[in-house]
C-alpha cells in the first residue's frame, strides 16, 4: 500500500500532482503543517513526518521523505508513465542530475533570496537567482523541457519553484514559457483545484 501524506497548497503539492500524472496510485491523506514562511499551522499528530513535515510516502511500511527521493522513487516505481529515466538508459545520469540541482542549488538560492540572505562563501558556492535562471534558460534553449521533448519529473521538480514563489519568476522568456507549460498540464490544474477545495479554513 502507498500512502502520500499532503498539506494543501504547500511543498507536497507537487508530490500530490506527481500521484495525479502516476494515474493515483498513492492514497492520499491530509494533515496539517507548520508553515515556516507564514508563520502559520502547528505540527499535525497524524503526520508520522519526525519533523512534521510534507511530503511523507509510506510504502507498505517503510517511509520515504524528501521531495526528490519521492520523486525518484515514485517515477522507478511506475516506469510506465514515462515520467522518469530508467537506470542504464543514456539520459539517466542527466536526469538524476537535475533532480539533484533542484534540492542542492536552485530551491535553497530561491530561499535565500526570499529571506534577503546574501554572503560572499553562500554566493561563491551556489551563486544567486540570475546564475540559476541563465542554467535553466541554456538548458531549455533547445527543448521544450530539461530532458527534451517529454516532461518529466525533473521539470515537476524544478519548475515548482516559481509555483510557491510567483514572484520570483524570472523576466526570461524562455524560463517563463517553460514554467507555463508545465503549469498548464491537466494534473496540475487537477492538484490546484483539488487544494483549493482542501485549504483549511480561518477559525
Amino acid at each position: 500500500m502507498l500512502t502520500m501524506f499532503h498539506a494543501p497548497n504547500s511543498r507536497s503539492s507537487r508530490l500530490y500532482w506527481l500521484n495525479e500524472e502516476l494515474g493515483r496510485p498513492a492514497r492520499v491523506e491530509l494533515v496539517g503543517v507548520r508553515r515556516a514562511m507564514t508563520q502559520t499551522g502547528a505540527p499535525d499528530p497524524r503526520n508520522p513526518h519526525p519533523e512534521g513535515k510534507v511530503p511523507f510516502l509510506i510504502h507498505d511500511g517503510v517511509a520515504v521523505w524528501e521531495s526528490t527521493a519521492i520523486a525518484l522513487y515514485l517515477t522507478e516505481l511506475f516506469p510506465e508513465a514515462g515520467l522518469g529515466i530508467a537506470p542504464g538508459t543514456p539520459q539517466r545520469g542527466r536526469f538524476l542530475a537535475w533532480l539533484a540541482w533542484y534540492g542542492a542549488v536552485l530551491e535553497p538560492v530561491i530561499i535565500a533570496q526570499l529571506c534577503g540572505f546574501s554572503h560572499p562563501a553562500w554566493h561563491a558556492s551556489l551563486r544567486g537567482l540570475p546564475e540559476a535562471v541563465a542554467r535553466l534558460a541554456s538548458a531549455l534553449a533547445e527543448a521544450p523541457y530539461l530532458m527534451g521533448d517529454s516532461f518529466t519529473a525533473a521539470d515537476l521538480l524544478a519548475h515548482s519553484a516559481f509555483t510557491w514563489a510567483p514572484h520570483m519568476l524570472p523576466a526570461d522568456p524562455v524560463v517563463s514559457a517553460w514554467v507555463e507549460r508545465c503549469h498548464a498540464r491537466p494534473a496540475a490544474q487537477a492538484t490546484r483545484a483539488f487544494d483549493a477545495a482542501h485549504m483549511p479554513t480561518a477559525s
